[in-house]
């Protein structure tokens, strides 16, 4: 036990991620709430739900857990796991235990700060980079974690990238986004969006196409940025920019949940 608690302190504090599996419900198997286990990205365990056959259920799940950041309850049904509730069965609460997500935004304009504040109250560490004084300011952004003021290029040289950190870039112009791209691209991002128009985009991508950038880095690009709401006003965009933001990171589809028999 306490070598499961050291492993899940160590993802929380920004060591590699994990998957921590509790048993919820015991259901039909002869397995005890509470019973844990971890499943690193390797496949490897430690610890036991208790019971083999679940065992190996939970771990190829946590698999697809991962690049989800999932936390969700999942039931033993029809010899396997699905998340849709079943009565009396057997459930399991799945959790990837990694550090804070990170949510880089790139240019401290009225959109900027529309993030900045929605980024917050979704629960992310939230950085905002500007180049100029007057806007990179704590006082301008009290929701942010850290502001930065620095040339984009420099800072984000030196700006730590992984599959955890979200970057949205909305900076003053086209010239200031594709200078950000540039640093941004290849380097692993959860997430890499950029604003502006589909001809607007579409020039930037083709002069970094030009200059030798891997075709599947630039396809990673999301640009035109956002979900498709008929957003606005810069609240209502960043509100289109963030719902992308979850959709990907949790693997939704983005359609409407709307229905009627």
């Amino acid at each position: 036990m306490l070598e499961l608690t050291r492993r899940l302190l160590t993802a929380a504090e920004g060591g590699e991620p994990v998957v921590l599996a509790s048993v919820l419900e015991a259901g039909p198997l002869a397995v005890a709430p509470g019973g844990r286990m971890l499943v690193e990205r390797s496949g490897e365990r430690r610890g036991s739900l208790g019971d083999p056959h679940l065992n190996d259920l939970v771990a190829a799940h946590a698999l697809d857990a991962f690049p989800r950041h999932a936390t969700e309850t999942v039931y033993v049904a029809d010899g396997g796991l699905t998340e849709r509730v079943v009565a009396g069965a057997t459930s399991i609460y799945v959790e990837v235990v990694e550090a804070k997500p990170v949510f880089l935004v790139v240019g401290a304009g009225h959109i900027g700060r529309s993030l900045a504040k929605l980024a917050d109250v979704l629960d992310f560490h939230v950085v905002v980079l500007d180049d100029r004084d007057d806007f990179a300011s704590e006082e301008r952004l009290p929701e942010a974690d850290r502001v930065i003021c620095d040339d984009y290029e420099v800072a984000l040289n030196d700006f730590p990238i992984d599959a955890n950190t979200t970057i949205v870039l909305v900076t003053r112009g086209h010239k200031q986004d594709e200078l950000s791209l540039r640093r941004c691209l290849g380097r692993g991002a959860g997430y890499l969006g950029m604003i502006g128009s589909k001809r607007r985009t579409t020039a930037v991508l083709d002069h970094l196409r030009d200059e030798g950038f891997p075709e599947e880095e630039l396809a990673k690009v999301r640009t035109p940025i956002g979900l498709d709401i008929g957003a606005e006003t810069p609240e209502e965009i960043a509100i289109s920019i963030t719902a992308e933001v979850i959709m990907l990171r949790r693997g939704g589809h983005g359609g409407p949940m709307y229905s009627r028999r």
